[in-house]
């Protein structure tokens, strides 16, 4: 399993101390959710901040845009360092153009869809997109309880992957656990965002290292 932690859950007041942490993990990538208050109902962090970050973390940076036109912010979301830059199917008006201007400048395209979003509006897209992120919570806010009906929409979105020839990766997020990642990647899930699970814990290295066993 590919884990990639959640910067949201760190505690911001000695971010160093986390990332340090992350980097002598086993975590793959760093998760940032960066969130607009107007695609969501909240507000998180920006490009300084990510570029602050991309100085001392060690790990790609797994860059996910809950905004309204993403796609303006392709250079700088590259420019901060990010591997990989994902963008809500919801957001995007013109996603293949979005996704392709993505991979131009250099990232993976990766593309998220919320919990009420079928997994047929990625019919036309899903052979050009290097990762889906399926929500498996209301985009916004971390805590919050895994919602039971994406352990079926992560196999929709394992026959659509397989029935195309994609090889896109499948990313959930939202209320991820021990107990919920075994279920997603029985599911057929590639990797998991994990926020509370592994900055709420002592021992957070531990859950991170349980994570990728799963």
């Amino acid at each position: 399993m590919i884990v990639s932690p959640s910067l949201l859950s760190a505690d911001f007041s000695c971010l160093r101390t986390d990332l340090e942490m992350i980097n002598a993990s086993e975590a793959d990538w760093l998760h940032l959710d960066v969130m607009d208050g107007v695609f969501v109902p909240n507000i998180s962090f920006g490009f300084p901040v990510i570029e602050a970050v991309s100085r001392i973390c060690k790990k790609p940076l797994d860059v996910h845009l809950m905004i309204e036109n993403p796609q303006n912010y392709i250079s700088q979301v590259r420019d901060c360092g990010a591997a990989i830059m994902n963008v809500h199917q919801e957001a995007c008006v013109h996603l293949h153009r979005t996704v392709q201007a993505i991979k131009a400048a250099g990232m993976k395209a990766a593309v998220t869809l919320n919990p009420a979003t079928p997994v047929c509006m990625l019919e036309d897209i899903i052979s050009d997109v290097d990762m889906v992120l399926l929500m498996s919570v209301n985009p916004g806010f971390g805590g919050q309880k895994f919602i039971s009906g994406t352990i079926a929409k992560i196999q929709r979105l394992r026959k659509l992957i397989a029935d195309s020839g994609s090889e896109a990766l499948i990313q959930i997020d939202g209320g991820i656990n021990l107990t919920t990642g075994k279920e997603v990647a029985e599911a057929g899930a590639d990797s998991v965002v994990a926020g509370s699970a592994v900055f709420g814990t002592e021992n957070p290295t531990a859950v991170i290292s349980a994570l990728k066993k799963l």
